[in-house]
């Protein structure tokens, strides 16, 4: 394999380097930074060290600021507790076909969010097994509006996983689902490529093309919560905070 001087180049960035919450800088920042290409260091980096450092309810406040909507789906949990971003590659299938599980972590982008809508909660699409070549393969986590089990292994794997159930039986490897198609949850319209962040309060899924936006609205909750932190260190209450007293 042959060396090219952007090879050389990139060597030398840091991806392990944060800025701190109060020097982030979000202009010209996108969803497509989310992924270190070699010409977006700068951009990729603030991004990360505001991500790293907001929560599930600091990215719905911003897009309930933006959009009056939450951006939430109230059904699906956290399973192991893990913070997680990315960009979502869809599927939908049904309780019956585990298989479609399986072809969508072939087709999925490294760093992609894998999000399954299912039919019903009756039998899992997702287990142990799938998490472990997901992760082999670079997927950063998986949500089923739906069941999974082997929670006895999910609850320790270092691979976020979010549901709305879990059970113990599956179905068969049907392979029959839609694959990176347009799905609509409890109202929720979700598109491939749009944002998702997950945490231990819950999830939220952001239109691809608010990002920014929502981004750059998330750090003034973030710096504004912050202050606030700080006044009530200092015995000034909450109600005073917010000019109830």
């Amino acid at each position: 394999m042959s060396v090219t001087p952007k090879d050389i180049l990139n060597k030398n960035k840091d991806l392990e380097k944060r800025v701190n919450v109060e020097d982030i800088d979000l202009d010209n920042v996108t969803i497509d930074d989310l992924k270190f290409r070699g010409n977006n260091y700068r951009e990729h980096i603030n991004l990360l060290s505001l991500l790293e450092n907001i929560s599930a309810c600091q990215i719905s406040d911003a897009y309930n600021g933006i959009s009056h909507r939450s951006g939430t789906i109230k059904s699906i949990k956290p399973i192991n507790n893990l913070k997680v971003w990315g960009s979502i590659y869809t599927a939908e299938t049904t309780s019956d076909d585990w298989g479609t599980s399986a072809l969508a972590i072939d087709s999925a982008g490294e760093g992609d969010v894998l999000f399954f809508k299912v039919d019903n909660d009756d039998k899992a699409i997702w287990g142990e097994l799938a998490s472990t070549c997901a992760k082999n393969n670079g997927v950063k986590a998986t949500v089923v509006y739906g069941s999974v089990r082997d929670l006895d292994a999910l609850l320790d794997m270092d691979y976020p996983v979010f549901a709305s159930n879990f059970v113990p039986n599956a179905g068969l490897a049907l392979g029959l689902g839609k694959l990176n198609q347009t799905i609509e949850i409890e109202g929720n319209e979700i598109k491939p490529g749009d944002f998702f962040f997950g945490d231990e309060s819950g999830i939220v899924v952001i239109p691809k093309e608010l990002f920014t936006k929502v981004m750059v609205s998330a750090l003034g909750v973030k710096l504004k919560e912050s202050i606030i932190i700080e006044k009530l260190a200092d015995g000034i209450t909450l109600g005073q905070v917010v000019g109830l007293r």
